[in-house]
């Protein structure tokens, strides 16, 4: 409107001021500007609030400028702040996920994978072996890294079901697991961010990526932690079990028990499997519950099903989180399998 009076293009009654062709020039530039920031943000542009600040900006000076007429464009414009700030925050956030990412992901670049052979696996217990050759991980590349996305849903005991979406990568020549998730929670967007990086363990949890409600770490987080990462190992990543920190004790033909150390923390856990090869379940005591107002031992288990081919390797696409408490099994986490790729340079 502001563009139009001053050029004259159009009669505009609600504007009652004389309008430069300069004004007009930014009133268009404001506008434009919004414009390219909602079809950024529409299309998933995470950087749409960069375009959206500049343009609240030239708005609000022009608002300014022509207070009688436009005064109440602040309130849109501070509508639309909020927004934009919280867009910022998430980014940032993401950043710093990001930026460790890059960082191992550089540290990984030059290592050269051999093939996984029999004579690598000969010396595991049989349900081990089996599973490693049903996995197809026997006759792939060794893996040092895994990069992998899930939605689903989770909850805890004091917080109800929401859903989320997760970005992770893994690396295993230096133990590493850093896992972004966004969550919906009552309809906001709670953006957390756990890593583990060669058995130290924090977890942030921030609310549009901006206020701090979750700031853990500490030696309870650490051995859980340890106890995700080796899950992760046995679960997405089965040709890492032949690493020398993990050892193994035959169980029986469908189960074995393996102890994995971690920059001094060992854990252990059952590991499950079906006839077919397939791990079914895996069962740990060493994981620690931080999730309350106490931290404390409390068993973990992770059965998985239905089975896909995902870049060369057989994985799982469905797994559930559970907590075994006194008073029963409480199912805290149902995960999803979207993609996963191996070895990312």
């Amino acid at each position: 409107m502001g563009f139009s009076k001053a050029f004259n293009y159009a009669e505009v009654s609600q504007l009652t001021g004389v309008y430069s062709e300069t004004t007009g020039v930014f009133w268009l530039i404001a506008a434009l500007l919004f414009i390219s920031a909602a079809i950024m943000f529409l299309s998933g542009n995470a950087l749409w609030w960069a375009v959206s600040i500049i343009a609240i900006l030239i708005s609000q000076i022009v608002i300014i400028q022509n207070w009688h007429d436009a005064r109440f464009g602040t309130i849109a414009n501070i509508i639309i702040l909020v927004w934009t700030i919280a867009a910022f925050g998430q980014w940032n956030f993401n950043t710093v996920f990001k930026s460790d990412c890059t960082l191992s992901l550089k540290r990984t670049a030059a290592i050269e994978n051999q093939l996984l052979t029999i004579e690598d696996i000969a010396g595991m217990p049989v349900p081990v072996q089996k599973y490693l050759i049903y996995t197809r991980a026997v006759g792939n590349p060794k893996i040092t890294n895994i990069r992998l996305s899930f939605k689903g849903r989770m909850r805890s005991k004091s917080l109800d079901w929401f859903s989320f979406k997760s970005e992770q990568y893994n690396f295993f020549n230096i133990p590493e697991r850093l896992f972004f998730m966004k969550g919906k929670i009552k309809g906001l967007d709670v953006p957390g961010y756990h890593d583990f990086k060669n058995g130290i363990a924090r977890m942030r949890i921030k609310p549009f990526g901006l206020i701090p409600v979750v700031n853990q770490d500490g030696i309870y987080l650490n051995q859980a932690e340890t106890v995700t990462f080796f899950n992760d190992m046995c679960l997405m990543a089965p040709s890492t079990l032949i690493d020398e920190c993990v050892t193994w004790n035959p169980i029986d033909d469908l189960s074995a028990k393996a102890h994995f150390t971690c920059n001094g923390i060992t854990i252990s856990a059952i590991l499950y499997f079906n006839n077919e090869g397939q791990l079914v379940n895996f069962i740990s005591d060493d994981r620690v519950d931080v999730s309350g107002d106490t931290s404390k031992n409390c068993r973990f288990s992770t059965p998985v099903k239905n089975y896909v081919l995902k870049n060369g390797h057989m994985v799982p696409s469905y797994g559930e989180a559970i907590w075994h408490y006194p008073d029963g099994e409480f199912v805290y986490g149902e995960f999803y399998l979207d993609n996963i790729e191996y070895n990312v340079k």
